[in-house]
């Protein structure tokens, strides 16, 4: 995702393995999959350019989960002008995740492999054995393909992956976190996605859970529910400086840029290292 959200507190192997469910793909379209995940994850190997690393290279050396699934897609919402959110039916009941991991995202006839961060909760796949992206359009094929030619019933493949990533290894670092406060950034409103979840956590649980919103290119009236939490223009140092401390915990989420300058200020206003993580699979 491209949103700026802050937060203080190789070959694939038999693929769709354990599927189970008649109403996934076909033996035809696994096929379809299977060879388009083997070629792309054993040929990228060897390819030496200084063209932009895909998915599936910045990610070579990262955990993965041996279970592959297929799904079918049951729900696309268009959470704003450029996100839509994916809700996908996961056919393994082997398949399991942890919040903040992501998925190898494998679409027949597409030789490039997707990479998304999972937007549900493991409850809900717990639940009813379903799955959510929030995938912003942009012209890599993956993203394209969901935002111009994924439709209901649509089959693909998803593997997890986990690279919730700290400045230093800190396995010994168990940080308890009582409280928690989110400053999110985007262009406008409408790009603020989940916001009306956001609220709803606040308001459940208060003082535990608040949000500051920014907005830096707000061009419209800012709803009445919202004003009390929105911010004009970027996340500053002034802002996070008064959350630094020693048990606090940081995260980052966002695009590179975004990341490096962050991670910066957090430097200057002296958070230790071992204390910030972020996604550097981008």
């Amino acid at each position: 995702m491209a949103h700026a959200s802050f937060y203080v507190g190789c070959t694939v192997p038999q693929l769709l393995r354990g599927a189970q469910s008649r109403i996934f793909p076909s033996r035809s379209a696994l096929r379809v999959l299977r060879h388009s995940a083997f070629c792309y994850c054993t040929g990228n190997g060897t390819i030496k350019s200084k063209r932009k690393m895909d998915h599936l290279e910045r990610t070579a050396n990262n955990f993965r989960q041996e279970v592959i699934t297929q799904a079918k897609v049951c729900g696309i919402t268009n959470e704003s002008e450029t996100v839509k959110r994916l809700r996908l039916a996961i056919a393994n009941k082997d398949f399991t995740f942890k919040a903040g991991q992501w998925v190898d995202f494998f679409i027949p006839g597409v030789s490039v492999v997707g990479g998304f961060s999972i937007c549900s909760s493991p409850g809900l796949l717990e639940r009813e054995g379903i799955l959510e992206l929030a995938v912003k359009h942009t012209v890599h094929p993956p993203a394209h393909w969901i935002h111009t030619e994924c439709t209901l019933d649509s089959e693909v493949a998803l593997r997890v992956g986990a690279d919730l990533h700290g400045y230093q290894e800190g396995k010994g670092n168990r940080h308890k976190l009582g409280t928690a406060k989110l400053y999110y950034s985007a262009k406008n409103t409408s790009e603020l996605l989940f916001k009306k979840n956001i609220l709803g956590l606040m308001k459940a649980f208060p003082g535990k859970i608040t949000c500051c919103f920014h907005v830096t290119q707000q061009r419209t009236q800012i709803c009445q529910e919202l004003q009390p939490h929105i911010t004009e223009g970027r996340i500053s140092e002034k802002d996070l400086e008064k959350h630094v401390s020693n048990d606090t915990s940081w995260y980052i989420c966002g695009p590179p840029p975004m990341i490096e300058s962050m991670s910066k200020l957090l430097t200057n206003i002296g958070v230790p290292r071992n204390c910030v993580f972020f996604e550097k699979w981008w």
